[in-house]
């Protein structure tokens, strides 16, 4: 009896043997981590993580650089007008100028037979600041000519001085009223200050042209405006 119960824990102990061999081998160990293996662990996979999310980004390209290219230079300022405004030049001189004064023969509207040959003087003026030079022109310049031609001065007119100017002429073969416009210029052709007329009536009785007029105060001619 004794010695079947001792074999018989033999045999239980010869069983847990094989058991816990059995066990052992299909069951594997799980090694047991410490703390420190668990940061190091912890460091190395955020590290990794962040290696990843570099590569994985786009390339920071630089943005171009703005040059600012400088203007160009202006210029000295004696070179330069503050204003491209483009003056035209006046047709005359400022400083010539004639004024009509009166009528010294022919007033307006006298009578004269057609054909009937005249001369008509007018007195005027040197308005201006220059003189008038010799060689300028009291020239026709409008109307009726009535056969008269350009009176060139032969000596210069001083500023201010007064003087007459006669032209010959012919009454045309017409009745009615007529006129003829003249004015003084340049020896350029450059006309100035007032426009002088004279005028006649044809048809009617043949008038004394040769005496002037008696008074200043009955010339009845009066300068057309200056255009």
């Amino acid at each position: 009896m004794k010695i079947k119960t001792t074999v018989l824990i033999f045999a239980a102990m010869i069983l847990g043997l094989l058991i816990s061999a059995c066990g052992a081998s299909a069951t594997e160990a799980v090694p047991t981590l410490s703390v420190e293996a668990i940061q190091t662990n912890a460091v190395s996979t955020f590290s990794g993580g962040l290696t990843q999310t570099a590569l994985a980004a786009p390339t920071n390209t630089p943005m171009p650089t703005n040059t600012v290219t400088p203007p160009a230079p202006i210029g000295t300022l004696a070179n330069i007008s503050p204003f491209a405004t483009t003056i035209s030049a006046n047709p005359t001189s400022s400083c010539n100028m004639m004024s009509y004064v009166n009528d010294v023969t022919i007033p307006d509207n006298t009578p004269m037979t057609p054909g009937q040959t005249f001369t008509k003087t007018w007195k005027v003026k040197n308005s201006g600041t220059c003189a008038w030079d010799a060689g300028f022109k009291f020239a026709f310049t409008g109307g009726d000519a009535m056969s008269g031609e350009t009176y060139t001065l032969t000596q210069s007119v001083a500023a201010n001085a007064v003087t007459e100017i006669s032209v010959a002429m012919t009454a045309p073969v017409k009745s009615g009223s007529i006129r003829g416009n003249w004015r003084m210029s340049t020896a350029a052709g450059q006309s100035f200050g007032d426009e002088v007329y004279v005028m006649i009536l044809t048809g009617g009785s043949a008038a004394n042209t040769s005496a002037p007029a008696a008074d200043v105060s009955t010339a009845t001619s009066a300068p057309a405006p200056t255009p």
